[in-house]
């Protein structure tokens, strides 16, 4: 899976200020309509917001993958956004998080795709060595080449 064929230099965010997590959320949408893969952001918010109810979408590490299945989506997109600091999620670990990757589809492809991207980048982040470089990003460009790994 091309993962960096998904992200638009409109929906990367090196780094982003947000003070919480659903200012975060509603940035990293900015971005991706700004992207051309949102065509309802309200819908696609309430999407990622419902999401976040079901259970903390921090998966620990200091990431945090939300994600949202919605027809407010026109394309499957990615999101990312280096955190300028560090924002309560509720993460599985309970640390805060300073990198987050936002995963939208639409709701008609949701399934399948979602998921692959999902175990893709979650497969990435297991590693100690990758992680420490996502950490360390400090441009789109360098972001990109990283993901080019994946």
């Amino acid at each position: 899976m091309q993962i960096q064929g998904l992200l638009d230099e409109r929906s990367i965010f090196i780094p982003l200020a947000a003070g919480e997590k659903e200012a975060v959320i509603r940035s990293m949408i900015d971005g991706l309509d700004a992207a051309g893969a949102i065509s309802d952001k309200e819908a696609y918010l309430n999407a990622v917001l419902t999401r976040e109810t079901t259970g903390s979408t921090g998966i620990g590490f200091g990431v945090a993958i939300p994600h949202g299945k919605s027809k407010g989506v026109s394309k499957p997109a990615l999101a990312f956004a280096k955190l300028q600091q560090p924002v309560d999620w509720a993460s599985l670990d309970g640390n805060p998080v300073t990198a987050v990757f936002m995963i939208a589809v639409p709701e008609e492809a949701a399934g399948n795709e979602h998921l692959q991207i999902l175990i893709a980048i979650s497969r990435k982040l297991i590693d100690d060595q990758f992680r420490s470089q996502l950490m360390q990003v400090s441009s789109s460009k360098e972001l990109m080449d990283l993901l080019e790994t994946i």
